[in-house]
C-alpha cells in the first residue's frame, strides 16, 4: 500500500537536484509535530513479505529521506508505476552511506552470505534485493530540534506517539515477513523487538539481538560486534537451520 497519490503534487513541485531541509520540513511533509518531536512522509512503504532478512533501523534520518523523495520525483516524472516507487525509493535510499557499508561487513563477518545462497551482503541492496526487507522502528523520519532522532531522548518506549507508531506499524511488517531472520539495529531497535517477543507476538528465536547499530557515529560499534559475532553466528546458522 502506498500514499504517494496523496503527496504527489507537492513532490512534483519540488526543484531537481538536491534537496534541503528548507525544501523538505514542510506542513506538506508533516505527519505529526509535537514540541521538539517532528515526523515526516516518506515513501517507504513497500513490504517485502517473501524476504529472508529483515533489518530494522531507528528511524530513516535526513539522509534517506531526502534520497527517497527525490528518486519519488523521478520516477513521477518518468511514469513508474505508483506501486512501485515506495520499492524503488526504499532501495536506494535504505542506510544509505557509510552505514551500509558498515552493515555489510558486518552480515559477512556472520556469516549470512552462506546461509542464504548468495555470494556476499552487498547483493542484498542490490540485485538479490528479493532477499531483504529494510524498514525502522518508526518507518517514518523522525526530528528532534530539526536533527536526526538517535532513539534515546526520548527513548521509544517512553514515548506514546513513537511507541504508537512502532506497534501499529512495525509490528504488522514483522508478522507479514514471517519466515525472515530479524536483525534489529542498536540498542534502542532492541528494546522495541524484545516487547515485542515478552508479550508473544514474536519469536524470539528469529531474533538477532545483538547487532550494533552501523552507524559511524557509534563509537563502540566494532567492540560490541567483536563481543557478539561468535554467537550471532550460530543463531543465524541455527535460524536458517531450521
Amino acid at each position: 500500500m502506498t500514499q504517494i497519490e496523496k503527496y504527489k503534487a507537492f513532490i512534483l513541485s519540488l526543484s531537481p537536484g538536491r534537496l534541503s531541509k528548507e525544501q523538505l520540513f514542510v506542513q506538506d511533509l508533516l505527519l505529526y509535530e509535537q514540541q521538539d518531536i517532528s515526523i515526516y512522509y516518506v515513501p517507504y512503504e513497500y513490504v517485502n513479505t517473501q524476504a529472508k532478512v529483515m533489518i530494522i533501523g531507528i528511524t530513516p534520518g535526513f539522509t534517506q529521506m531526502e534520497l527517497a523523495i527525490r528518486s519519488a520525483r523521478q520516477d513521477l516524472l518518468d511514469g513508474v508505476p505508483t506501486g512501485q516507487i515506495d520499492q524503488r525509493a526504499k532501495k536506494l535510499a535504505s542506510f544509505a552511506g557509510s552505514m551500509r557499508i558498515n552493515l555489510i561487513d558486518m552480515l559477512d563477518q556472520i556469516g549470512l552470505p552462506a546461509l542464504i545462497g548468495i555470494e556476499g551482503s552487498r547483493l542484498l541492496f542490490e540485485e538479490r534485493r528479493d532477499l531483504l526487507h529494510t524498514t525502522s522502528a518508526i518507518r517514518y523520519p523522525v526530528f528532534q530540534h530539526g536533527k536526526n532522532y538517535t532513539g534515546h531522548s526520548p527513548p521509544i518506549l517512553k514515548s506514546a506517539v513513537l511507541l504508537r507508531y512502532a506497534e501499529s506499524i512495525l509490528l504488522p511488517e514483522l508478522l507479514a515477513v514471517k519466515d525472515a531472520l530479524v536483525i534489529p539495529l542498536g540498542k534502542a531497535v532492541s528494546e522495541i523487538v524484545q516487547v515485542f517477543v515478552e508479550k508473544g507476538w514474536l519469536s524470539e528465536e528469529r531474533c538477532l539481538f545483538d547487532m550494533p547499530h552501523p552507524s559511524g557515529a557509534n563509537g563502540h560499534r566494532k567492540k560490541q560486534f567483536e563481543q557478539h559475532r561468535t554467537s550471532m553466528q550460530q543463531q543465524a546458522f541455527q535460524w536458517f537451520s531450521r
